[in-house]
C-alpha cells in the first residue's frame, strides 16, 4: 500500500494544473478540445437539442427540463428535432420550442414514496432532550424523513436511456425541493440524522446504493444524475461508512466493501491532486477539479449567457470547467473561487477553482485515509492500517505546511496563481479540526488559537449563524447566509478538541444555530437548506435558484447538536436573537 502513496506523488508531479484529466495536449486548444462531454447522452449532456433548448430559457430553473423523461425514443427524439429544425429553418421560436419538448417529454415517473420499514415514532434521542419545545421539534423532524424517502422506479433499470436519472437499487433520502434524486455529500449530514432516529436499516441501503454507483461508473456523482457523471462532491462515503460502523458494528458490512472505499480514495490520489512548493519543499495536495467540455446541462443557460462575456472559445470552455469544479465542491458559488489581482475580487466571471488549493477537500481527503486506517485496524489488516495511516500523516504534513497560519490561528486556501494564503475567512478553513488533520500532540494549542481566530470574527454577532463569508457578492456560498454543513464542521471541530474555551464557544454557536432554525419552523413548518446569518429565524436566499425546504442536511445537523447538547440547549435563547 505504500506504492499507492509513491502513485498519489507521481500522478501529481506528472500533472500540470490544467492537464490532469487530459491526453497529452501541446496547446490549450487541444486539450479542451479533448475533453469529454459531461456524458455520452445527445438529449441530456450535449448536442443541439440540449442547447436550443435550454437557451430558449423556457423555465426559471434550467435543471426542469433535463428532469424530464422522454417519451420515445432518444434515436426518434434526435430525428424528430433534425425534422423540426430545418421546418423552421434553424430559428424557432420560444412557443415553438415549447411545443416541440410538450411533445416529446414529460415530467418523470422515475421516482417513487417508500415506507420507511425501520422508521420509529419514538427514537431513543427523544428522551435525552430536556428542553420540551425540542423535544417536541426533534420528534417533528423525525416525521419529515418520511417525506423525504424515495426510491427509483424499478422499470428504470431496463429503460435507462430515456431518464437523466441514474437507477440505485435502494431505497434513500433526498435533500428536498429541486433536489429530488440522491445527492453525494448531502447524505453524510442525513446519515448522522438517521442514526440519531435509529434507522440503521434505511442507512444500510444508502450506502450500498453509494457503493453500486462507485462500482458502475468509477465515482460517486455529485447526484445520481446522468449530467453529474463528470464531477463528484467531498468524499464523505469513508466517513459514513465509519459512522454506521460505530452506530452498529456491522464488521462483515465493512469487510465486503472496503475495497470500493480504497478505490475512492485512489481516484482522488490519481484525478485530484497536484504539487504546492512551499519554503523550499514540495507538497502533495487536492483541489477540485472536474474537466468537462461545455456548460453545465443542469445550468446551462446560466452558464451559456455568463460565458459570452468571453470571446475566446478556449477561455470560454476553461470558465466552464472552474463552474463545475466549483460545484464539485458543493459550493456553487462563491467569491471563495475569485482570483482577481491576487484577490477574492469580481464577478462570477472571476472564477478559477483549479486554482485554488482548498482546506477542506484536503481535510476530507486526509480523513479518508485515516478512517481507512481505522477501519482495517478494526477488520485485522495491520499492514493496510500502517500504510493508510502514513498516506494520512503525509497529507497532514502538507495541511499544516502549506495552509496553517500559526499566527492567525486558522488554516487558509491556497492561491497557486500568486503563491499565497487566502487569508478570508469561510468555515471550511476549520475543516482540519473537523477531522483532526493536526499533530495530536498540538491540539490544545490549535484549539484555543482556532478559537480565538474565531471569536476574534465576533461571529456571535450574527444572529442566524455562522456566514459562509464576510463578502456579500450575491453568491449563494456568501453572506448572509449560513449553511448546515459549515455550521457543523465549525462547531464539532470546536467541541471534538476537548478544550474548554473551544468547547465552549461551540456551544454559543450551537445554541445561535438552534434557535434560529426553531423560530424558522415555528414560523413556516419548513426545514430550509440555508438561512440567514444576519437575520433571526429567517431563510437565505441568492445563487441560481430559490430556496429549497426539506432538508436532509439541516435535519442532520439539528439533531445532532441537540444530541451534543441534549441537557443543555433550550429552543428559546435570548442571546441568539440579539
Amino acid at each position: 500500500m505504500a506504492a499507492l502513496w509513491k502513485l498519489m506523488s507521481v500522478a501529481a508531479a506528472c500533472c500540470a494544473v490544467l492537464a490532469a484529466a487530459a491526453p497529452a495536449a501541446t496547446t490549450a486548444a487541444d486539450f479542451y478540445a479533448s475533453l469529454p462531454p459531461s456524458c455520452d447522452s445527445q438529449i441530456y449532456c450535449q448536442g443541439d437539442l440540449l442547447r436550443v433548448i435550454q437557451n430558449a430559457h423556457l423555465y426559471t430553473d434550467s435543471k426542469t427540463f433535463i428532469d424530464k423523461k422522454l417519451l420515445q425514443s432518444p434515436d426518434d427524439t434526435l430525428a424528430d428535432f433534425d425534422a423540426f429544425m430545418q421546418t423552421y429553418k434553424n430559428a424557432p421560436t420560444n412557443a415553438q420550442i415549447q411545443s416541440f419538448v410538450d411533445a416529446h417529454f414529460a415530467d418523470g415517473d422515475e421516482l417513487v414514496a417508500v415506507d420507511l420499514e425501520d422508521w420509529v415514532e419514538q427514537p431513543a434521542l427523544l428522551g435525552r432532550i430536556a428542553d420540551p419545545q425540542l423535544r417536541d421539534w426533534a420528534s417533528q423532524l423525525n416525521v419529515i424523513w418520511k417525506s423525504l424517502s424515495r426510491k427509483v422506479n424499478d422499470t428504470i433499470k431496463d429503460n435507462s436511456d430515456r431518464y437523466s436519472i441514474i437507477y440505485v437499487p435502494n431505497h434513500f433520502v433526498v435533500p428536498g425541493g429541486r433536489f429530488r434524486e440522491l445527492y453525494y455529500w448531502d447524505t453524510y449530514w442525513v446519515v448522522r440524522g438517521l442514526i440519531l432516529s435509529d434507522m440503521s436499516s434505511t442507512i444500510k441501503g444508502i450506502l450500498e446504493n453509494f457503493f453500486y454507483l462507485l462500482d458502475n461508473y468509477g465515482i460517486i456523482p455529485n447526484g445520481a444524475r446522468v449530467y453529474y457523471l463528470q464531477r463528484t462532491q467531498p468524499p464523505l462515503l469513508t466517513p459514513m461508512v465509519y459512522e454506521y460502523y460505530q452506530a452498529t458494528k456491522d464488521a462483515a458490512f465493512v469487510r465486503d466493501h472496503i475495497a470500493l472505499l480504497e478505490r475512492e480514495l485512489e481516484f482522488w490520489l490519481k484525478n485530484r491532486t497536484l504539487q504546492v512548493n512551499k519554503d523550499g519543499k514540495t507538497y502533495t495536495l487536492a483541489h477540485y477539479y472536474a474537466p468537462s467540455k461545455g456548460p453545465r446541462p443542469e445550468s446551462y443557460w446560466e452558464d451559456y449567457t455568463n460565458g459570452e462575456i468571453f470571446a475566446d472559445e478556449d477561455r470560454k470552455e476553461e470558465f466552464y470547467v472552474d463552474l463545475k469544479s466549483a460545484a464539485e465542491s458543493g459550493w456553487d458559488f462563491s467569491s471563495r473561487w475569485f482570483i482577481t489581482d491576487g484577490t477574492d475580487e469580481g464577478n462570477l466571471t472571476a472564477i478559477h477553482t483549479k486554482y485554488i488549493v482548498p482546506v477542506d477537500i484536503n481535510a476530507f481527503v486526509y480523513y479518508h485515509a485515516d478512517l481507512l486506517s481505522q477501519l482495517h485496524s478494526e477488520l485485522g489488516d495491520v499492514d493496510k492500517a500502517a500504510s493508510y495511516k502514513q498516506i494520512a500523516t503525509q497529507l497532514q504534513e502538507a495541511i499544516t505546511a502549506v495552509l496553517w497560519n500559526d499566527e492567525l490561528g486558522s488554516w487558509f486556501d491556497y492561491d497557486l496563481l500568486n503563491n499565497k494564503q487566502r487569508t478570508y475567512f469561510y468555515p471550511s478553513n476549520m475543516a482540519p479540526l473537523w477531522t483532526k488533520a493536526y499533530d495530536p500532540a498540538n491540539t490544545v494549542q490549535i484549539a484555543r488559537k482556532a478559537a480565538a481566530y474565531l471569536k476574534g470574527l465576533d461571529l456571535l454577532s450574527f444572529p442566524g449563524g455562522i456566514p459562509t463569508s464576510l463578502k456579500n457578492s450575491g453568491q449563494q456560498w456568501d453572506l448572509p447566509n449560513a449553511w448546515p454543513p459549515l455550521q457543523h464542521i465549525v462547531i464539532r471541530g470546536l467541541q471534538d478538541t476537548q478544550e474548554p474555551s473551544a468547547q465552549e464557544l461551540a456551544f454559543e454557536l450551537a445554541q445561535h444555530w438552534i434557535a434560529s432554525n426553531f423560530k424558522a419552523f415555528q414560523d413556516s413548518d419548513e426545514m430550509f437548506e440555508k438561512y440567514d446569518a444576519e437575520l433571526f429565524g429567517q431563510y437565505g436566499g441568492g445563487g441560481e435558484y430559490t430556496v429549497q425546504s426539506g432538508f436532509g442536511w439541516t435535519n442532520g445537523v439539528a439533531l445532532d447538536f441537540m444530541n451534543m447538547w441534549s441537557d443543555r440547549l433550550v429552543a428559546n435563547s435570548t442571546s441568539s436573537t440579539q
